[in-house]
């Protein structure tokens, strides 16, 4: 069960990393939409954030560093969950971003339900693998 988890979280966040590192600006648009943070700093952030969800994706796919990686995702995890939330109960019609993307759409386009639901669904998934972070298939046993 935990390589399953590692593997899926890890191949959530580095494909979610991947699509959005070729497009920084708007991976900064998306950060922006949900004005949380200074205009500034959200696109510091959005322009991180790929490169982030990369290397905690590699390290989680790899089995390297797992548990140090499994709570950086479900930190992460974490982070989405209270935007997306945040961004729903002011009433902000955005897209998630979450794989690329972002910014402003029609009120009848948003998904809040169903990004909170995978966003929880791999918050847990982490959570599991801070407690239990030996897997089968990790580099972490080799080294």
């Amino acid at each position: 069960m935990g390589t399953l988890l590692r593997l899926v979280l890890g191949g959530v966040i580095l494909v979610a990393g991947a699509l959005k590192v070729t497009n920084l600006g708007q991976s900064a648009l998306a950060v922006r939409a949900y004005q949380l943070l200074p205009y500034d700093l959200a696109g510091y952030v959005g322009y991180a954030l790929p490169i982030i969800e990369i290397v905690i994706g590699l390290l989680l796919v790899l089995g390297l560093f797992t548990r140090i990686s499994a709570l950086l995702g479900a930190l992460l995890m974490l982070a989405f969950v209270i935007g997306i939330a945040s961004a729903w109960a002011r009433g902000l019609s955005i897209d998630c971003g979450c794989f690329g993307g972002g910014g402003t759409i029609g009120a009848e386009e948003t998904a809040y339900p169903l990004e909170l639901s995978r966003d929880v669904a791999l918050l847990l998934a982490g959570a599991w693998l801070v407690r239990r972070p030996h897997t089968a298939y990790a580099l972490d046993d080799r080294i």
